[in-house]
């Protein structure tokens, strides 16, 4: 197994991860209600998901 020679400088190792970036997961809207929801997964404002409708999806607000 490879051993590094020498001590990586912080400026490198700085420079060597800041490529580690991680990306916005991608929203497609709801082919229901046609609000914004994430692949894969129920709809946070209608429940819908494949054809089917979850009710324990659906956002219930606070009432005060």
């Amino acid at each position: 197994m490879a051993v590094p020679k020498r001590k990586m400088s912080r400026s490198n190792t700085r420079s060597r991860r800041a490529n580690w970036k991680a990306s916005a997961t991608p929203v497609q809207a709801c082919p229901v209600c046609s609000s914004p929801k994430q692949g894969h997964q129920a709809c946070p404002s209608c429940g819908a998901y494949n054809g089917r409708q979850y009710s324990a999806a659906v956002r219930t607000e606070h009432q005060d």
